[in-house]
């Protein structure tokens, strides 16, 4: 399958000079949680700190470089504005992939008939992105081909900061590669042999144990063979010689179409006041339910998110089983969850996504009255569970009747 790469070089970073927090002559560092959460780590970086890497620690960052800006990365931030570009970039083309920050594939399939070449192509994507994203492309068969392509598609900048002993010539590299996408190179992949394996889309963890095992280019890769990679890296090993060699079978993964409701608000002050970011909360949820969007309709995947007064950054996502159709069946697990994971700082900024919405599921009510009583206490002390986080209301129930010892004979179980 055909497809065009586009990258977006220091993305979050972006973001922020967007934003006005910061300039292209501030020495930055984005600072985040690392995906366990228990230290710190870089997110991003201002493209002179060439020894710094996404993803490491950000106090041995800042032994290296310690005259530098540190800001709090704002992840819904950067995720509100990268899927308004693909939101755009889905009017050319339906098939969008994006699941990382700054790197989007997009299928070209049938397209033919709408751009006469690939250059009318690339204009026409180019022109949905901003000029100071600085957008790279790259046209191949294959995901890695098109990566590597749009990687070198502007010369040597970005190769001063690969920690290679002979770094290839960008140029070359996307020359040779044009060349091979088009079945006219001579020399196969072998444009490939000097590429860094930084580059590989895999695992940290195999990432790392290459450059342990001093594995620096993909060069290197190709000669050991497929046995010593597979009894190294198990089935990942097989992959990772198929990229060495130029080959990519992994399929497009577009994103799918789906309704989206957003809203937020700004607090009058900060706090970390339970209540008042529950209120908050449920006030934003009121606004969404009288929509006409949510006629008929319910809530299935609500995410609620919370921004503090110095970048501190809260989400969480809640699934219904059943499409919550009102207010009072939502709050409820909203409180839990506010209750169950607390916030990391003051509050100044909230908001809740909702991402799915569904039909609810269509039962036929009793035409007995008792009936439907009971089933109206029974949904009301399954709201009060979910409220106080625990059984609230139990009945008596025979166990051991014949016991000789009064406490085994009955036993307090929950209602519901």
């Amino acid at each position: 399958m055909k497809l065009l790469c586009l990258l977006l070089p220091h993305f979050p970073l972006r973001c922020e000079i967007q934003r006005h927090t910061a300039t292209d002559r501030q020495t930055i560092v984005l600072q985040t949680k690392n995906e366990s959460g228990s230290q710190k780590a870089v997110l991003d970086f201002s493209p002179q700190l060439e020894h710094l890497q996404p993803g490491m620690a950000l106090q041995p960052a800042l032994a290296m470089y310690g005259e530098v800006a540190l800001v709090q990365a704002d992840m819904p931030y950067y995720w509100s504005i990268f899927n308004g570009m693909m939101d755009q970039l889905e009017e050319i083309s339906p098939l969008v992939e994006g699941h990382e920050l700054g790197c989007v594939y997009i299928g070209l399939d049938g397209l033919q008939l709408l751009y006469q070449s690939d250059e009318a192509l690339v204009e026409a994507v180019t022109e949905v992105i901003p000029e100071m994203f600085k957008a790279r492309t790259g046209i191949a068969e294959g995901k890695f081909l098109a990566y590597i392509m749009a990687l070198y598609s502007h010369s040597d900048e970005l190769l001063r900061s690969r920690s290679t002993k002979n770094p290839p010539y960008g140029k070359r590299i996307l020359r040779s590669a044009q060349n091979y996408t088009r079945g006219s190179s001579a020399d196969g992949t072998n444009f490939l042999k000097d590429l860094p394996c930084d580059i590989l889309p895999i695992s940290a963890r195999a990432k790392s144990k290459l450059q342990d095992y001093g594995i620096r280019t993909l060069g290197q890769l190709d000669s050991l063979g497929q046995g010593p990679l597979q009894a190294q890296f198990g089935p990942e090993g097989k992959r990772i010689l198929e990229l060495a060699k130029g080959y990519d079978d992994t399929p497009l993964y577009p994103r799918s179409l789906e309704e989206t409701i957003e809203d937020s608000t700004t607090l009058a002050s900060v706090t970390v006041s339970l209540e008042t970011i529950q209120t908050a909360m449920e006030v934003l949820l009121s606004h969404t339910f009288a929509k006409d969007i949510l006629k008929g309709r319910g809530i299935r995947t609500l995410t609620l998110w919370t921004r503090g007064w110095n970048g501190e950054q809260w989400e969480r996502s809640l699934q219904f089983k059943e499409p919550a159709m009102e207010i009072k069946s939502a709050i409820a697990r909203i409180k839990l969850v506010l209750e169950s994971y607390p916030q990391p700082g003051p509050v100044e900024q909230l908001g809740i996504r909702i991402t799915r919405l569904g039909y609810g599921d269509g039962r036929q009510r009793s035409l007995f009255s008792e009936v439907r009583a009971k089933d109206h206490l029974m949904e009301d002390i399954r709201q009060l569970s979910l409220r106080l986080g625990d059984h609230q209301v139990f009945k008596v129930k025979e166990v051991e009747p014949w016991s000789r010892i009064p406490e085994r004979r009955y036993a307090l179980t929950p209602l519901n």
